[in-house]
């Protein structure tokens, strides 16, 4: 009875032991599992954060190309990469007017301008000075607050044209004449008889004209967009303001008749006056020569006694 007993704790101690083992076994080959999953996990994340940031960056360059192209037929509505050609006209007050008009001739220099044009009439405090400013486009508006500080303003007038269209329709023009007179250059040179030689030339000089008639434009419209104009007319304190506007109506009819009236009268005045002298020289002896031609054609009567005429005898009857 008792060796079976001591079997029987004998065994059941080693099945005990033996479930521990398996338990021990399986929990550590979980463990190591989990913690193979977890660290392959980890080591996975980044490549595939750096998978999907490549796939994020071709998605964001596919768009952005897909954008691209999109808007490549777009117009650019950003101002500076349009082509607008400034023009200004103002007129300045001044109390003197060269020194003004040095003053405004260095604004310009300073801006990295010229002057195109410097016109001067009078002197003194009635003086007027027109100066035609060349500035750089960027530098338009600054130039033109700087000479209206010279002074009292007394105009302003400021105009802008968009030539972005003209723009891009020449540059597109002068591509195309391009090829035509490099086609025309190719056939020349390939030509076998004189006819076709001399056919060719012709046409190759008309599309070369053409080609530089297009390319003086387009640097026309580039002088004029990158070197604004503004016309600036400085005034002594004496000069007389810009011409007035037109006026209409009656009085103003009536005023511009008797001007001319006036002005009809005085010319017939001075017409009268340059003829006076001729009339003095040659009608004073004319008209003493005619008084002693009518003088001559009168006969004097001779006064003298009248004789009556001898009585009619009278008439004797028969008897």
């Amino acid at each position: 009875m008792d060796g079976q007993v001591v079997r029987r704790h004998g065994t059941l101690l080693a099945v005990t032991a033996l479930a521990a083992t398996l338990v021990l076994t399986g929990c550590g080959a979980g463990d190591d599992s989990g913690s193979k999953d977890a660290a392959g996990s980890a080591a996975e994340a980044p490549a595939k954060a750096g998978v999907a940031g490549e796939a994020g960056e071709a998605n964001r360059d596919t768009a952005a190309d897909a954008a691209g192209a999109a808007g490549a037929g777009a117009p650019d509505l950003r101002v500076d990469q349009r082509a607008i050609i400034y023009t200004g006209t103002m007129r300045v007050q001044v109390d003197d007017v060269d020194a003004a008009a040095r003053e405004t001739t260095a604004v310009a220099t300073r801006a990295g301008g010229f002057i195109g044009g410097d016109q001067r009439r009078s002197a003194g405090v009635d003086a007027v000075a027109e100066l035609q400013l060349r500035v750089p486009a960027p530098k338009f508006a600054g130039v033109v607050e700087e000479i209206a500080k010279l002074g009292r303003q007394q105009s302003r007038e400021i105009d802008t044209q968009d030539v972005t269209e003209e723009t891009v329709d020449l540059d597109a023009r002068i591509t195309s004449q391009r090829a035509r007179v490099d086609s025309a250059r190719r056939l020349l040179g390939r030509a076998t008889s004189i006819t076709d030689l001399v056919s060719l030339e012709n046409e190759l000089g008309r599309r070369e004209a053409d080609l530089a008639s297009l390319e003086a434009k387009k640097r026309r419209l580039a002088d004029l967009t990158a070197l604004s104009t503004i016309t600036v007319s400085l005034a002594g304190p004496a000069a007389k303001a810009a011409e007035e506007k037109a006026e209409t109506g009656f009085l103003v009819g009536l005023r511009g008749g008797w001007k001319a009236f006036v002005a009809s009268l005085t010319v017939l005045l001075t017409v009268l006056g340059a003829l006076l002298p001729w009339l003095v020289a040659l009608g004073v002896p004319l008209a003493v020569l005619l008084v002693v031609l009518r003088r001559r054609r009168k006969v004097p009567a001779l006064v003298g006694p009248v004789s009556a005429p001898p009585p009619v005898p009278a008439a004797r009857s028969a008897p």
